[in-house]
């Protein structure tokens, strides 16, 4: 079988990882390679960059988080450069605890989760191997064997900074096992794992009556204490705590703001000085990310508690709010829908995206900008231009935003999935479209006690907002397929404006075909196609010329000036057939029974869809007959 190959080849891989030797023979891997001597950050930081970076933008994307995270693109630039980088050049951010603070379902978990499922892969890579002591619990740095005075000239030769000391087993094993031999040490290259815990461990504060300390730091292994006769020998203590674990790598810290006090304390030595306090033992050195999360009640409750000053100095607060793209928000349903079990069932074209247009505006603040209202900040930060502003008034707009903490609150993506997920479960073996996803939604909040009366009623007019969007949306969707069937009439308009145009540019006559007749420009003609785009009468000249220009363009590479070849002439000539088509498409799809021509003509549009759009014959006819009940209004 295929499977027994692929776990054959997985031994093997894992196989090929494997080295162990001595600290002599590990100093000439680490002196010829100093990457294996990375401290946490810059391992951290390593393994993001190498994952690859696009830039172009206003910030750096970087492909290690862009296939589960979207629209961060901002916080997450400011992670890595604010933090990693600079920690990476042991700058003092490195001595601070990395706090992850934002809403609820906005991808704090997600991040964490990144960097860890990250660091066991890249521990594996040559790039990112991690060589530590054998037999030492905390899998710590060969290196630290180099004795203190020695290490200036370790680094004067090698360019190689060592921090730390020997954990309290390693020191003990020096001295007996090895007479203070430090070449002789056993030396191994480790691969992170969560669930060996090795590089990694995570912390989750439960009842404080009942948690110990122990937890973090280890704790005396009773059973042995008669043996080695004192809760100060090293082999009578279990350096097991998710501290000692999590040594090289990260640790997470879950909902780090509702642990003790007596559990944050022992933080304070560990982001300051690397090390921390265990037993009856000095200090032990630990290089390791914390990393932690909270929503922004817990924090502002922290902050305002001053005996959390000491503490508070030694964090880093990085905002992370929710994403305020549509389109970056369609792309997170569509993750958590291909993940569950109902991938198979039919989404309607525009479903996702109408239920993203409710989520962004539910989360965008208004604007003190003039004639600048909720749609058009959302169309803006979606890349859009609207009516009075184009992307050059961006950064204002989303500076303004962050003043007012725009993006902290709203609907969470976990709601509207649920709800999503209710109304693919109502109709799993048929397909579901934008409204019954915008009834899903607004049914939901009945249920939904945590909010106000107040709040309840805004969001339902979103709701309203977001349908009055995809009605504009499904208006044009269906506009262009009845164009199509009437693609032979689209062909005549457009050959018919462009001898109107060629005539007005050069001044002369077009003749009748019928009478020969010589006739002037049709001005009305061409105003009536110009004005559907918003070409006003002193632009009417400079964009005829630019039509001719292109034609002319054409006609050098011997290619056909076509319906498709402008852009914007084709929307043109689209709004002006549908409109002179409003009638027939209004009759056409409400009729209870259509005679053979008007069935034609539905089928023929209902193929396009289906086709060319995405759609399924259910949701095809749908939206035919719903567009056709919004002309009829």
């Amino acid at each position: 079988m295929e499977v027994i190959q692929w776990l054959r080849d997985y031994r093997e891989s894992e196989a090929g990882l494997a080295w162990q030797g001595t600290f002599a023979e590990y100093l000439p891997l680490v002196t010829q390679n100093p990457h294996l001597a990375m401290h946490a950050h810059a391992r951290i930081y390593e393994m993001i960059r190498s994952a690859g970076i696009e830039t172009g933008g206003p910030y750096k994307k970087y492909k290690f988080f862009n296939q589960e995270l979207f629209g961060l693109d901002k916080t997450l630039d400011k992670l890595v450069e604010d933090y990693f980088h600079s920690a990476a050049k042991r700058l003092d951010v490195r001595k601070r605890i990395l706090l992850l603070m934002g809403p609820v379902s906005g991808g704090k978990s997600t991040i964490v989760a990144l960097l860890k499922r990250g660091l066991e892969d890249f521990s594996r890579t040559p790039d990112g191997a991690v060589y530590a002591i054998d037999g030492c619990p905390m899998h710590e740095d060969p290196l630290h064997l180099v004795p203190l005075t020695l290490r200036p000239k370790f680094e004067e030769a090698y360019g190689i900074k060592i921090e730390g000391n020997l954990c309290p087993v390693c020191r003990l094993r020096l001295e007996e096992e090895f007479g203070g031999e430090v070449e002789k040490v056993p030396v191994k290259r480790i691969a992170f794992s969560e669930e060996e815990r090795v590089g990694i461990g995570t912390f989750t504060p439960s009842d404080p009556k009942s948690q110990d300390i122990a937890d973090l730091t280890g704790s005396i292994d009773f059973s042995t204490i008669t043996e080695y006769g004192s809760e100060s020998d090293p082999r009578a203590y279990r350096f097991d705590g998710e501290l000692n674990k999590a040594n090289r790598g990260l640790m997470e810290f879950q909902e780090m703001l509702k642990s003790d006090e007596k559990f944050l304390w022992n933080l304070l030595s560990l982001s300051q000085e690397g090390n921390f306090k265990a037993g009856r033992f000095a200090l032990i050195s630990a290089d390791e990310l914390v990393v932690a999360h909270t929503n922004e009640n817990e924090y502002r409750a922290f902050v305002s508690n001053k005996k959390n000053e000491a503490l508070q100095s030694r964090i880093i607060v990085l905002p992370i709010p929710y994403n305020l793209k549509v389109s970056e928000e369609v792309k997170i349903y569509e993750k958590l829908i291909r993940q569950s079990d109902l991938s198979s069932v039919h989404l309607a074209p525009h479903g996702l995206w109408t239920a993203s247009v409710f989520s962004i505006l539910s989360r965008l603040k208004p604007s003190k900008k003039q004639g600048m209202d909720l749609v058009k900040k959302l169309r803006l930060y979606d890349g859009e231009d609207v009516e009075g502003f184009n992307q050059k008034d961006l950064k204002d707009l989303m500076q303004e935003g962050d003043e007012e903490g725009e993006g902290m609150s709203g609907v969470d993506p976990r709601y509207v999935i649920n709800r999503i997920s209710t109304a693919l479960i109502r109709d799993e073996h048929s397909c579901i479209n934008a409204l019954d996803i915008l009834r899903a939604l607004k049914d939901g909040l009945s249920q939904h006690t945590s909010i106000t009366k107040e709040e309840k009623e805004n969001l339902v007019n979103l709701i309203a907002v977001a349908r009055k969007e995809y009605d504009e949306v499904a208006k044009k969707e269906v506009q262009k397929a009845f164009v199509y069937a009437y693609e032979e009439s689209a062909k005549s308009l457009l050959n018919n404006y462009l001898d109107n145009v060629e005539a007005f540019c050069n001044s002369s006559k077009l003749t009748d075909p019928i009478t020969g007749e010589e006739l002037d420009p049709d001005e009305q003609l061409m105003r009536s196609i110009e004005e559907q785009i918003g070409v006003s009468e002193n632009a009417k000249k400079a964009f005829r010329e630019e039509i001719l220009i292109r034609i002319s363009m054409f006609a050098r590479k011997g290619k056909a000036f076509q319906y498709s070849s402008h852009e914007r002439l084709k929307e043109a000539i689209e709004k002006k057939m549908f409109a002179d088509l409003k009638d027939i498409v209004k009759v056409t799809t409400s009729v209870t029974h259509p005679d053979q021509e008007q069935l034609r003509r539905i089928n023929d549009v209902t193929d396009r869809l289906i086709s060319q759009h995405g759609y399924c014959p259910i949701c095809a006819n749908e939206i035919v007959k719903y567009v056709g009940s919004l002309l009829n209004r």
